[in-house]
């Protein structure tokens, strides 16, 4: 399988290089040159499939190509080695729960995929790999964990200062060994925009080996559609029509879902759910696409006003803006909005949302109401409420217990190196970095 850029399609590489490189010469995002349709056969057995199964067809399917079938094996097995629920909130309302790996956050699948094919890839390499990610929250904690003292990697993470949760903050900044942090004075788009630069510098990549594990990266992006395949799996109603929504804010998430139902799999509409940041509901809407600052909010990780997975959304459509806009709806939320859904869903079912799988549900409710008994729809639940446990305990007036596994990171120090808002600085440390 070949790989091409979306700002062109005549620029193609081997899945070596888009997965090492990150980020084409152009800036365009990889996307694999063609996008296989499983046959019905697969959909009809879907039920009796494990998570584990699922995963050997779809990645078989995209990847047969350039790994073998134990290469394929190992990868899912690494990557599926925690379940992804699908929880009934209310009638006709599921929760694909997808915080159940090592950072309690859906990011972990993506991760683990990355790392394990990255090790794969780089098998006989003498050159280190650095690792650059920006992130506004989980994906630090997720690749940080992922990577963990993985030979041959050396990870460097920029993050906004004061803009990402204490949870999610110590889940990377306390590792240390392989994993470098860098705090950020500025906002997760220029963490984003720095980290972009340094894949451009000609100087920069002649002297080092750098990719990224943001989700511009197809290594990143593709695995995270296993669980959309799974969740349909579990529907009770198949014979319903079908309607997701994504909590979203760079928009790898959504791209996967698409990826998935562009693989054949029944879903018929998808909601873009965010926060303030709501470049990509406007552009739904009949507004251009237009990058803005960023806004900050309660679901800091969406917290994107530039978000990178834009244009592979339109590429998964063959840039059909139309096709897009019926297909994908988007609404956005404020923080007022995102409580009361908090308070309200807890109230009425018990159940516990993070302020990100708020956003979700407010989406999939506004839709649903549009077209009553018509649809039934999942919306994702991204992280654990426990990593936002602040903002859960004084909306819902409870002590949240947190899961062992973060306890256990919050007694950890951090390690962290203070960066201006400054590629140059950010290149000076990167070259500094070079020679340890």
């Amino acid at each position: 399988m070949k790989f091409y850029s979306t700002n062109n399609p005549g620029h193609k590489v081997s899945l070596k290089e888009a997965v090492i490189k990150g980020l084409a010469p152009d800036q365009g995002l990889y996307m694999p040159e063609s996008i296989p349709v499983l046959p019905r056969s697969f959909f009809d057995k879907l039920p009796e499939k494990s998570f584990q199964e699922i995963g050997y067809e779809v990645i078989s399917a995209l990847f047969k190509a350039d790994l073998s079938p134990k290469q394929i094996k190992d990868l899912v097995d690494h990557t599926l080695a925690f379940d992804a629920p699908l929880v009934k909130v209310e009638a006709g309302i599921y929760c694909l729960e997808l915080f159940h790996g090592p950072t309690l956050a859906f990011k972990d699948f993506g991760a683990r995929f990355c790392s394990k094919l990255m090790s794969m890839l780089m098998e006989g390499e003498k050159r280190k790999v650095r690792v650059l990610v920006a992130t506004s929250g989980d994906t630090g904690s997720a690749v940080a964990n992922g990577f963990y003292k993985i030979p041959g990697v050396e990870v460097i993470i920029l993050y906004p200062k004061g803009k990402v949760s204490e949870l999610q903050e110590k889940q990377f900044t306390t590792l240390g060994e392989n994993i470098h942090c860098l705090e950020v004075e500025g906002v997760f788009d220029d963490c984003q925009k720095m980290v972009k630069e340094a894949f451009l510098d000609k100087e920069l990549n002649e002297r080092m080996m750098l990719t990224s594990a943001n989700s511009i990266n197809v290594a990143r992006w593709i695995p995270q559609s296993l669980y959309y395949f799974y969740a349909y799996a579990r529907l009770p109603e198949k014979h319903k029509k079908l309607v997701v929504s994504v909590p979203s804010g760079n928009f790898g998430n959504l791209g996967a879902g698409i990826l998935a139902e562009r693989m054949g799999l029944p879903i018929d509409m998808f909601i873009a759910s965010t926060n303030l940041n709501k470049v990509v509901p406007e552009f739904l809407d009949g507004a251009p696409f237009s990058a803005k600052p960023s806004i900050q909010t309660l679901s800091n990780s969406m917290d994107v006003g530039n978000p990178s997975n834009f244009y592979r959304l339109l590429a998964l459509y063959n840039n059909d803006e139309n096709l897009f806009k019926e297909k994908v709806k988007g609404y956005f939320f404020d923080d007022e909005e995102t409580q009361q859904a908090m308070a309200k869903v807890k109230a009425e079912t018990g159940y516990i949302l993070d302020p990100h799988g708020a956003v979700g549900f407010l989406g999939l409710k506004k839709f649903i109401n549009q077209y009553p008994g018509e649809y039934q729809g999942i919306f994702l639940e991204t992280a654990h409420p426990g990593k936002f446990k602040s903002v859960v305990d004084e909306v819902l007036g409870i002590n949240l217990e947190l899961p062992d596994r973060l306890k256990k990171f919050l007694s950890g120090s951090k390690k962290v190196e203070v960066l201006e808002n400054d590629f140059d600085a950010f290149k000076n440390y990167l070259f500094e970095f070079n020679h340890v």
